[in-house]
């Protein structure tokens, strides 16, 4: 019975943003695909990613209208080390992914972060055309993400 609504729930939900992310517009010139996922490098790992993640993504490609071009997804040991990754880092855990969208301005992919339920983490690098997104437990009573990384408040 417990399969029977978990199968009924993901199927609601996906169905609430999936056909959003499936009009988004994609085929830029230069990137790679990894999993259906646009990578910004060989290097860039798409497969490991938490379904919670991939629906923030969808998210994020039903609100701007366009796909995402993946920075970095999955890290292992030796890749998040070599990132200058945290220890306890997301990325570790498939549970991260630092991305951009071409054509739309970092600000407002920042503002969409803050308002997405989904989003646990939020990293906003000064200098960078990414940010990262993160699907952590929100703190209790947390109104937004947890912020770092030159996001101010």
């Amino acid at each position: 019975m417990k399969s029977i609504v978990l199968a009924l729930g993901c199927t609601l939900l996906l169905g609430g943003c999936l056909p959003m992310a499936m009009f988004a517009q994609g085929g830029y010139s230069g990137y790679k695909t990894n999993m259906g996922t646009y990578v910004a490098s060989s290097e860039v790992n798409a497969f490991c990613l938490t379904p919670k993640l991939r629906l923030a993504i969808w998210e994020f490609e039903g609100q701007f209208g366009k796909k995402i071009v993946l920075n970095s997804g999955y890290r292992d040991m030796w890749h998040n080390y070599a990132a200058s990754g945290a220890d306890n880092s997301y990325h570790k855990k498939c549970m991260a992914a630092d991305f951009f969208i071409p054509g739309v301005p970092k600000d407002q992919l920042i503002a969409f972060a803050r308002r997405l339920d989904l989003v646990g983490g939020l990293g906003c690098y000064p200098g960078k055309s990414f940010i990262h997104m993160d699907v952590r437990d929100r703190p209790r009573g947390a109104q937004g993400p947890v912020t770092f990384g030159g996001c101010s408040a």
